[in-house]
C-alpha cells in the first residue's frame, strides 16, 4: 500500500537545480560542499539549499507555498543567501538544462551511499547526468485525483518542455536539439515518461513489482517526468530544463499550477479529463526536445496538430481567469515574455551566433541572466 497524504489545496513547492561555475573560466567547479556547509549553519536555511548528485550542483528548495508570488519570494531569499557565500568564493551561478561546454568526464559525484549506488548501477549513462532541471510540486486534495491529473498533464508536457528548453549543447558540441537534457535523462532506469495507470491499485502493483525485482529500493527512485509524490500530497512535474531566471521560474510555475487547477476543476465538476494515446505523448516529447518553440505538437486522438506557440497563446487566454483566482495572473503573463524573447535555448544560440560560436560568452550570458532575474532580451 502506498499512502497518499492529501494536500488542502493546490499548494506549491519548487526545486531549482543550479550549477556552480568559476568566476573566471566559467567552467563547472566541484565546490557544492564548500557552499552548502556555511549555509547549513544559518538558522532556517539548511533545508532549502541541498547537495545533489554532482559536486558542481546545489538545489534550492522552497517550503510549502500558497501561491506563485510566495514561491518567487522564497527562492529569491535563498538565492540571495547563496550568493552571500558564492560571491566570497569567486563563483558564479547558472541554470540551464546543460552547461554549454563543460565535459561530463571531468565531473565529480557527491559522497553518499545513494549516489554511489546509482552510479554503480547506471555506469556510463549515470556518469553523463550533468544536467539541471526545475521540478514543481502542486498539491492534490484526494488520492483518486492524482492519476487522472497526471494523465491529463501529459497533454501539456510539450508546452512546458518547449518553454523551458535550454540545453542545445553537450560538452561543447551543438546537438541541434532544444532540450538535449530531456532525451539524455530518460536513459536512466525508471526515468522518462510515466505509464498511464487507470487506478491507484495498478500504480501500487507496479511499484511493488519494481521493489520485489530490485529495480528500485525506494519509491523516489521512480524518476518519471511527472510522478506522484505521495508523502507530500502532490503531483510533481519534472519536465522542465533548468532555466536561468526567476522570471521564467515564475511563469512556468504559474502555468503548471493553472493547468492542474483547470484539470482538477473538471474532476470536481464531475467531468473527465481528456488524455492522449501514449504514442502521441512520446512523439510530442521528442518533437519539443528537438524543435522547442518551433515544434508542431499533436493535440488529440484525432491527430490534430498545431504549432506549440500558437497553442500557448490560446491556452493562456483560457487559463487567465484561473490565474486571477489563484493570484498569479501577472506571473502567468510572463509566458508571453518567454515567447517574445525566445526560450533559453534560442537566446543561447543567438548569443553564440553574435560571438562567433564562443560558448564561454554563451555561459557568460547565462550568468548575467541569473543575476538580472530576467531574460536579457525581454
Amino acid at each position: 500500500m502506498i499512502e497518499f497524504i492529501p494536500s488542502d489545496g493546490p499548494t506549491l513547492g519548487v526545486e531549482w537545480e543550479i550549477a556552480l561555475v568559476d568566476g573566471e573560466t566559467l567552467d563547472l567547479v566541484p565546490l557544492a560542499d564548500s557552499v552548502v556547509e556555511p549555509l547549513a549553519a544559518e538558522d532556517g536555511l539548511a533545508p532549502k539549499v541541498h547537495r545533489e548528485l554532482l559536486t558542481n550542483t546545489v538545489e534550492l528548495v522552497t517550503g510549502i507555498c500558497r501561491d506563485v508570488p510566495e514561491v518567487v519570494a522564497d527562492l529569491s531569499d535563498s538565492l540571495s543567501r547563496l550568493r552571500g557565500v558564492t560571491d566570497g568564493l569567486g563563483l558564479e551561478l547558472i541554470s540551464a538544462g546543460t552547461h554549454p561546454f563543460a565535459r561530463w568526464e571531468s565531473q565529480q559525484v557527491s559522497e553518499g551511499e545513494r549516489y554511489a549506488t546509482l552510479i554503480d548501477r547506471t555506469r556510463w549513462w549515470g556518469r553523463q547526468m550533468v544536467i539541471y532541471g526545475v521540478h514543481t510540486h502542486v498539491g492534490v486534495t484526494h488520492r483518486d485525483k492524482v492519476l487522472p491529473l497526471l494523465g491529463g498533464m501529459l497533454s501539456y508536457a510539450p508546452h512546458l518542455q518547449a518553454l523551458a528548453a535550454s540545453s542545445p549543447w553537450w560538452g561543447g558540441v551543438p546537438t541541434d536539439y532544444a532540450s538535449n537534457r530531456a532525451l539524455l535523462f530518460q536513459q536512466l532506469p525508471t526515468a522518462g515518461l510515466p505509464f498511464q495507470f487507470e487506478t491507484w491499485a495498478e500504480y501500487e502493483r507496479y511499484v511493488d513489482d519494481l521493489l520485489v525485482t530490485g529495480v528500485i529500493d525506494e519509491l523516489k527512485e521512480v524518476r518519471w517526468d511527472l510522478r506522484p509524490a505521495p508523502h507530500l500530497g502532490t503531483l510533481e512535474v519534472r519536465v522542465c530544463d533548468g532555466v536561468p531566471t526567476l522570471h521564467e521560474i515564475a511563469a512556468l510555475t504559474a502555468l503548471t499550477q493553472c493547468l492542474l487547477v483547470h484539470l482538477d476543476d473538471r474532476l470536481t465538476d464531475g467531468g473527465t479529463i481528456p488524455t492522449l494515446p501514449p504514442w502521441h505523448v512520446q512523439e510530442n516529447k521528442w518533437r519539443t526536445a528537438r524543435y522547442g518553440m518551433d515544434a508542431i505538437i499533436i493535440l488529440d486522438s484525432r491527430n490534430r496538430e498545431r504549432l506549440v506557440t500558437d497553442e500557448l497563446h490560446d491556452l493562456l487566454e483560457r487559463l487567465t481567469p484561473i490565474a486571477r483566482r489563484l493570484g498569479c495572473e501577472r506571473e502567468l503573463a510572463g509566458v508571453e515574455d518567454i515567447i517574445r524573447a525566445g526560450a533559453s535555448y534560442q537566446r543561447q544560440l543567438a548569443t553564440a551566433d553574435a560571438h562567433g560560436g564562443d560558448l564561454v560568452e554563451v555561459t557568460r550570458s547565462l550568468v548575467a541572466e541569473m543575476r538580472s532575474g530576467r531574460p536579457l532580451t525581454v
